[in-house]
């Protein structure tokens, strides 16, 4: 079967699972609700930890360096978890799964801030990741079988929004009480929002039914069609720019832009706000044009992370090229529903391993930052850095639709 005929496959699917979604708008709004308050505990609970590594370092008497070991084990459980996860659960119901993947989560959680030692807290960390991409993944599944075939992506989009309303809100507010208090704070307090996850997930959300035929096999099958790896590679590379900029602003604010300290929380605001706008803005042209919003949003982002390089010393020009970087987020929801459109029949997998994808993205970007500040271009080369990787996430895409259309032609 071709890759488009897989599409249109799994398009049909979505559809007929479109028959079977609540019919009251208002049950559809409390699960999205739902889904995003775990959306926002995982946010809250991954970004927020960056601003506490000196508290962190302190108290287990190591390194600010050494304390970033626990950001790395978590990810890692992220990239690990998604795909493990969706393989071996693939007989439970989504609803079923849903509930453990945020038990674990709200279990690893408050451990966390228990944690005696650091040895003991970074083992915790990378197990609290486990669960990670898995349920967004399959929080993305439910919520687009919830609406019509055509607003799948502004449903995935709008459970994302508590992921990005937590770099907004949740992370400051955090840092802040972590800070004049214990980071410890930060654990128990979303380990009480992944509880609440559960609870409203199971007040909620159906039982739905195991969807017949499903095995750990067919899961397996979705990385046996090219067009799953091909979207993949789109987000581990091409949302690489984001976290490239963004794992550096602060010193980039205020070394280069010469902006004070106290300025930091702002470009973080505007950083937030435009993964806000981004997430929202572009599910809604993701749902109009998918392949085409992938691709205006890596070539706007090239467009934007050069600006950055070439205009980081002023720090007005600086601030709205954050937010715009932040806005390609919209990244994220289109490629959930691209995976979702070319896996057919293995859709878990495929879509818990696009957050494999951008945990990647993560640790690759911050670190090809990384090595072009210490080779002396200075906090800007994030921002050319940014672009070559958005680049190259466009070059991929240029490779799947070349691919999908041989395909076609030679079915």
């Amino acid at each position: 079967m071709s890759d488009l005929a897989i599409a249109e496959e799994a398009r049909s699917a979505a559809a007929d699972q479109e028959q079977a979604a609540p019919k009251s708008r208002l049950a559809v709004t409390l699960i999205e609700l739902a889904l995003a308050v775990g959306s926002f505990g995982i946010g809250t609970g991954e970004f927020a930890i960056m601003g506490l590594l000196p508290n962190l370092a302190q108290e287990f008497a190591i390194t600010t360096p050494q304390a970033g070991y626990a950001i790395s084990a978590y990810a890692l459980g992220v990239v690990v978890g998604a795909p493990i996860i969706a393989v071996l659960a693939a007989k439970l119901s989504r609803q079923t799964l849903l509930l453990m993947l945020m038990a674990i989560f709200a279990i690893g959680n408050a451990v966390s801030a228990i944690a005696p030692t650091f040895e003991s807290f970074v083992l915790v960390r990378f197990l609290t990741g486990l669960p990670h991409g898995a349920y967004f993944g399959v929080a993305a599944l439910v919520a687009a079988s919830l609406v019509e075939p055509n607003k799948r992506t502004q449903a995935v989009a709008r459970v994302m929004l508590g992921l990005t309303v937590a770099t907004l809100i949740g992370t400051p507010i955090m840092t802040f009480f972590g800070q004049i208090l214990n980071w410890r704070i930060l654990f128990a307090s979303v380990g009480v929002m992944g509880a609440l996850t559960v609870a409203l997930i199971w007040l909620f959300l159906p039982k739905d039914k195991v969807e017949e035929g499903a095995s750990p096999m067919r899961e397996l099958g979705a990385f046996k069609r090219k067009q799953v790896w091909f979207t993949l590679a789109i987000g581990a590379v091409g949302f690489g720019g984001l976290f490239s900029v963004f794992s550096y602003i602060a010193s980039t604010a205020t070394q280069v832009a010469g902006m004070p300290e106290s300025a930091v929380p702002l470009m973080m605001a505007l950083f937030g706000s435009g993964m806000i706008v981004g997430n929202l803005v572009g599910a809604w042209f993701a749902d109009k044009n998918l392949i085409g919003t992938i691709a205006g949003t890596l070539a706007g982002s090239a467009v934007v992370m050069t600006l950055l390089w070439l205009t980081a010393s002023n720090p007005y020009l600086l601030s709205l090229l954050v937010f715009l970087v932040g806005c390609s987020v919209a990244l994220g929801p289109a490629l959930q529903i691209r995976l979702m459109d070319v896996a057919a029949d293995a859709q878990t997998l495929a879509a818990a391993s696009n957050h494999s994808a951008f945990n990647i993205a993560n640790a690759l970007g911050a670190w090809l930052g990384g090595l072009a500040i210490s080779a002396g271009y200075g906090f800007e080369s994030t921002g050319w850095v940014g672009a070559v990787l958005a680049v190259a996430g466009l070059g991929v895409l240029a490779w799947s639709i070349a691919s999908e259309k041989r395909s076609l032609a030679t079915a």
